[in-house]
């Protein structure tokens, strides 16, 4: 089997597309697509798909991840083009890498974030930002299928950093201008954290609150750099390979 690993987004009204509601819409790309998947055995075989820690429904991302198996060697960037092509607008596959190595979810150790915040004075965020970072423990509870759970949001967050300029989210920015932006790159830990509880975070820590609801982004998400606090490129180690000669495939 050849593997594929593919970058998506989700943007504009597809953000407010649930995981599950994506499985079906991708399954059907795969099929117009005419992808040769490779299937499980068994009494219902399934595509074999592997999705990668999956951003909340309602927030947009740059950054979503899956895996695809191939029962016929094709050429990525051909197979990203297809992909793209059959999938609605908002729902988009920006990159296409063949699989090399393994352990590919245990490199999405944290995401990179936007918060845009209407009605925010940019000096406001920028407080509460410093107030944050300068708690030694902040904590935070929310609703899980367990229960509700009290847990220390401050502990994932690598950095958070109130921005002046125009925000990154791409087709999601508003626009009007007069909101505080603010980029924070959260560790993956267990449970997880969040962007919304960060937020409570910073209503807790320093009595933020946005009078609108925030808009979210995933900017990025892959292995993060402690020391800088920087979020690569997941899909690298697979670039860096030597790469192996694929069939095209069939024309769109």
């Amino acid at each position: 089997m050849q593997r594929i690993r593919l970058r998506y987004t989700k943007r504009g009204r597809l953000r407010f597309t649930s995981h599950r509601d994506f499985q079906r819409a991708f399954e059907r790309a795969l099929r117009r697509a005419e992808v040769p998947m490779a299937y499980s055995a068994g009494f219902t075989p399934h595509p074999k798909v592997s999705y990668a820690n999956a951003a909340p429904t309602g927030t947009a991302s740059e950054a979503e991840y899956l895996e695809i198996a191939l029962a016929e060697r094709r050429d990525p960037e051909h197979l990203r083009r297809l992909l793209d092509a059959s999938l609605p607008t908002g729902l988009d596959v920006l990159d296409a890498v063949e699989a090399h190595t393994s352990g590919f979810a245990d490199r999405l150790t944290a995401s990179r974030w936007e918060l845009r915040l209407d009605g925010v004075e940019p000096a406001e965020a920028e407080r509460a930002a410093r107030a944050f970072l300068d708690a030694s423990s902040v904590e935070v509870s929310r609703e899980t299928k367990k229960g509700l759970r009290t847990f220390d949001a401050r502990a994932a967050v690598a950095s958070l950093e109130a921005v002046a300029d125009e925000p990154e989210g791409g087709p999601d920015r508003p626009e009007q201008g007069g909101c505080a932006i603010l980029r924070l790159v959260v560790r993956h830990l267990t449970p997880a954290v969040r962007p919304d509880d960060v937020l409570s975070g910073l209503r807790a820590a320093a009595g933020l609150a946005p009078p609108v609801p925030a808009g979210v982004t995933r900017l990025a998400q892959g292995p993060l750099d402690e020391e800088s606090g920087t979020v690569a490129d997941p899909l690298a180690p697979d670039r860096d390979a030597t790469p192996v000669a694929t069939a095209p495939g069939p024309a769109a």
